[in-house]
């Protein structure tokens, strides 16, 4: 038992971290390795791997994952910034490389391979994208010299350009609603959000236009009996779901799995249901929201302009990637090969979301009262010398 008297680094963490948040991402991390033994062992069948290659593969991911996770939660704000900053330079260089020498799957370079290890350096810079664009609004909104906005939208655009290339339309959508989203809660006057709305439906169109795979994934959508492997995988998700009913058929009796191809990752929710129920996924689709709410309710509370929003951003980019995958299992919204965050197989996906937890951990630890005073201080400040500036120019 930890004494609240303690302190030690791990005693002062322990007693300032948000348990029930840390509780519920650990319970996601450890059902992912359950339910890739239900899910991965028929894929690996099928391509002619060991049956229990990917479960392996996850659990290794897992401890190196969950390391990374608790050690960014030890951070303080700024330390978490300098962190986002790191891996945005890192992420951005690397998003550039795919283009240049990505490894191609499925007509897109959104991989990049060092010896063995495939990396998908979009995973990486979502969250250090939501974390710098928190800090801009808030800085642009305290000080009237610094553009803090226009600074937001250079790095979102930096962001989208490289992705539009790849092309990943799935990540572009995910990115530029957590940001619009977040410029909406910095003050956005409404006229902005309408023209940013109208912007995203444009880019749409323009991208069902002239992007065959997006033309493909829309129109297979929109048609009951689209063709193509993801339309495929979407309609066998479906038949999962009315197999496994309410309770499911039971673990290792699914029968449909068998013939989705990524049952492993993109439609793990689909295998969930119909080996364990549509109870099952209704439980799990409540673990994403109870964190997702839990960080809001932080975000709602806290004061400080930086921390806020990013609380909100990691919350809003966390909950919006599950319910997109969620949402193309149940056939309510276009393929978009988007992963179930901690569930879905990959290494990637997995530690990309435990550094981004690890910051939403981090952010919404509770913070001594001199630290808040001296940051509202520091605020005053700022004021202050904007308003200095201004009087002498």
């Amino acid at each position: 038992m930890i004494s609240r008297a303690e302190r030690t680094l791990f005693g002062e963490w322990w007693w300032t971290i948000d348990r029930s948040l840390l509780f519920a991402v650990t319970a996601l991390m450890i059902l992912g390795v359950v339910l890739s033994l239900a899910a991965s062992p028929p894929v690996a069948e099928r391509i002619g791997l060991d049956l229990f290659h990917f479960v392996h593969r996850q659990a290794i991911f897992l401890a190196p994952a969950a390391v990374i996770m608790i050690g960014v939660s030890f951070l303080n704000p700024r330390q978490v910034r300098r962190l986002a900053w790191l891996l945005f330079i890192a992420g951005l260089a690397l998003l550039a490389l795919t283009l240049i020498h990505g490894t191609e799957i499925k007509g897109a370079r959104r991989w990049v391979s060092f010896g063995g290890l495939v990396v998908q350096p979009s995973e990486f810079v979502k969250p250090a994208l939501v974390v710098l664009a928190a800090w801009m609004f808030a800085e642009g909104s305290e000080r009237r010299d610094v553009p803090g906005h226009f600074f937001a939208m250079l790095l979102l655009g930096s962001v989208v350009g490289l992705l539009i290339l790849q092309p990943d339309l799935g990540q572009t959508v995910l990115t530029t609603t957590v940001w619009g989203a977040m410029f909406f809660l910095a003050g956005l006057p409404w006229i902005w959000m309408i023209a940013l709305g109208g912007a995203g439906v444009f880019g749409l169109g323009v991208a069902y236009a002239f992007l065959p795979h997006v033309t493909k994934r829309i129109d297979s959508f929109m048609s009951d009996d689209g063709d193509g492997a993801a339309s495929f995988q979407v309609q066998k998700a479906m038949e999962s779901f009315q197999s496994g009913g309410w309770f499911g058929k039971g673990p290792g009796e699914g029968t449909v799995k068998r013939i989705i191809p990524d049952g492993h990752t993109d439609f793990i929710f689909a295998v969930t249901g119909e080996e364990f129920g549509i109870l099952c996924c209704i439980i799990i689709a409540g673990v994403y929201a109870f964190i997702v709410l839990r960080s809001l309710h932080h975000a709602r509370r806290e004061q400080d302009g930086f921390v806020r929003l990013a609380i909100a951003g990691l919350a809003m980019l966390f909950g919006l990637q599950s319910a997109i995958n969620m949402a193309v299992n149940l056939h309510m919204m276009p393929a978009k090969g988007m992963t179930l965050p901690f569930i879905s197989y990959g290494g990637s996906s997995m530690f990309a979301l435990a550094l981004g937890m690890g910051m939403l951990l981090a952010l919404t630890r509770k913070r001594p009262r001199a630290d808040a005073l001296a940051a509202e201080i520091a605020r005053h400040r700022r004021k202050r010398q904007a308003s200095s500036a201004e009087a002498m120019a």
